[in-house]
């Protein structure tokens, strides 16, 4: 059973990761994709490549959505070339961190600004597009890291705590136009930025996961899905975890 059948979807941030799990797994439940990415324009390309494999249409748009007009441009020009927005998933992030104290002006604002504010410039350009079909859906990609925060992470969790705020703000703003807005809360996800880490480290996070293993991208995508189906049509302002049982 195909969900997202027709759909049009619209993902930041998909190059790799979480992100690129999620427009694969949306394209094989039939949906159309278009997504973002500053990398490589071969790893763009090998993308539609591999998305178009599942019948779907796909483009990349090389496009940075912590910039307020080019956040703008990216939903006219999606718009045009796929008529119409079904789901946006803000999902692009970065991460700089380190302790408060050593923390520098640039550190935090840079942070802000790609995950915060990123979301704020998409999600109010695809606003008029939502409203105008009386349907819609708005995944933000927040972490459990906004939820219980994390030493060394200040700027990381004030943008992600942020991202909830926002998220449940809109939702409100935009239920009576019968468009949703939720947001993701993923804890320690396996991706190329966990594999990097110390094992020291990966072994303190796995041991407050109950389920004693870290999620997977797919996992987490297979939840985008959800909210970006009509299974879903009744579920907004929310945050839902994913974090195989992680206490605080």
């Amino acid at each position: 059973m195909k969900l997202l059948e027709g759909k049009n979807v619209l993902i930041t941030g998909a190059s790799k990761g979480i992100g690129r799990s999620i427009a694969i797994r949306c394209a094989e439940h039939g949906a159309n994709i278009g997504f973002t990415y500053l990398s490589s324009v071969e790893k763009g390309e090998a993308l539609v490549a591999e998305l178009e494999a599942y019948g779907v249409k796909a483009k990349g748009y090389r496009s940075d959505a912590s910039d307020f007009e080019a956040a703008e441009q990216l939903i006219k020009d999606f718009t045009t070339d796929f008529d119409s927005l079904d789901s946006l998933i803000n999902n692009a992030g970065i991460t700089k961190d380190t302790l408060l104290m050593r923390m520098s002006e640039e550190q935090f604002d840079d942070v802000i600004r790609v995950n915060l504010k990123s979301i704020f410039n998409l999600t109010k350009a695809a606003t008029k597009t939502f409203l105008k079909q009386r349907s819609g859906s708005i995944i933000n990609m927040s972490s459990v890291v906004g939820v219980y925060g994390n030493a060394g992470q200040a700027n990381y969790a004030a943008s992600k705590a942020g991202i909830i705020g926002f998220t449940k703000s809109v939702a409100k703003e935009l239920a009576a136009r019968n468009v949703r807005c939720n947001a993701v809360a993923p804890g320690f996800i396996e991706t190329e930025m966990t594999e990097t880490l110390d094992q020291k480290v990966k072994d303190v996070w796995l041991a407050d996961i109950p389920m004693k293993r870290g999620g997977r991208p797919e996992e987490v995508a297979d939840l985008c899905v959800f909210l970006s189906s009509d299974m879903s049509t009744y579920i907004t302002a929310q945050t839902i975890q994913l974090t195989g049982g992680m206490k605080s």
